[in-house]
């Protein structure tokens, strides 16, 4: 297995990755878990309602929403149209680009984000930040900018949220 010309993890880069592995997959399905278990909402649909929540007029265009939310278009569509099913968010034209779709929240969806707020966040606060120290905090900040920063187009179309230039939004809106 040994490559003179390839770099292997080290031990201790080796042990903090299945770390990191073990502390992201607890931390997500424990998450996951209570959104289902107390509201009957997955966390990708959880995420999408809160990016419509925090925009101006509570939408978005598909394409910033995708970017938003770290989905694949096609993932979001579907997400969508569940959402739609639920009346929680409705799809409309895009005024400005006649290709292109915008997601908005309704009334019903926000309310029912309010109403799964306070337990998720809770539990985040739990599973997460209750454990660490302010400079631990900082720390996760910086890494996670880090290592999201440096991340490629995915090969389904996911641009990272700081690198989407306006083709390639164009090209999600479709």
């Amino acid at each position: 297995m040994a490559d003179a010309g390839f770099r292997w993890l080290t031990t201790e880069e080796q042990t903090a990755w299945r770390a990191f592995l073990a502390a992201t997959q607890t931390l997500f399905a424990t998450v996951e878990g209570q959104l289902q278990r107390d509201s009957g909402i997955p966390h990708g649909y959880y995420e999408i309602l809160v990016r419509l929540s925090e925009a101006d007029g509570r939408a978005l265009r598909m394409s910033q929403l995708a970017e938003a939310s770290t989905s694949s278009k096609s993932r979001l569509s579907h997400a969508v149209a569940r959402l739609e099913e639920r009346g929680w968010v409705e799809r409309l034209d895009c005024e400005t680009d006649r290709r292109g779709q915008v997601a908005r929240l309704t009334d019903e969806g926000f309310a029912a984000l309010a109403a799964a707020a306070p337990a998720h966040v809770d539990q985040v606060r739990r599973m997460l930040f209750d454990r660490l120290t302010d400079d631990q905090v900082a720390q996760l900040l910086a890494i996670s900018s880090a290592v999201s920063a440096g991340a490629p187009l995915d090969p389904a179309g996911v641009c990272p949220a700081s690198s989407c230039d306006e083709d390639s939004q164009d090209e999600l809106d479709g």
